[in-house]
């Protein structure tokens, strides 16, 4: 029982004096990489919001392909079930021509199940555009934090 207890405590200690040293850049001397970083993750951000924009805009595409798609896959199945009702009191013909309408009507299907999932794919592409959008700028806050903090320390200059 008492390891528990000090096992507790030490998980609580670590805890709160890791939140204490978060801060990645903390003098002056840091102020280039803090630079640097602050930089690249601009740049990361002006992409993804190019990357998140193109993904939006591909968005209504994708929708109307999948819309069209459901539309001919169920064209193609009425088709089918006529062309399968006409070939049980027809001849040998009928029969292979319902077997075609029936390929013909899976294969629709298979592509309105892939234009539904393409959909799909692109609505999880923006999910996951947008988080990491939302962790680059919250990143950004945290440079602007600590550019502040050094900034602070900083002596201001005498004329």
């Amino acid at each position: 029982m008492k390891f528990i207890y000090y096992l507790l405590s030490t998980v609580v200690l670590l805890g709160l004096s890791m939140s204490t040293y978060a801060q990645k850049y903390k003098s002056p001397a840091d102020t280039g990489k803090l630079n640097l970083e602050y930089v690249k993750t601009q740049n990361d951000i002006a992409d993804l919001t190019s990357k998140l924009s193109t993904a939006q805009s591909d968005l209504p595409g994708y929708q109307t392909k999948a819309v069209n798609a459901g539309n001919v896959a169920q064209t193609t199945a009425a088709t089918s079930d006529t062309s399968a009702t006409k070939a049980r009191s027809g001849n040998l013909q009928d029969s292979k021509d319902a077997k075609k309408a029936a390929d013909n009507a899976y294969s629709k299907a298979k592509d309105a199940r892939t234009a539904n999932d393409n959909v799909g794919k692109q609505n999880e592409k923006i999910r996951k555009l947008t988080e990491e959008l939302k962790a680059k700028r919250q990143r950004l806050k945290d440079l602007d934090v600590m550019r502040a903090d050094i900034n602070a320390q900083i002596p201001p200059k005498t004329n």
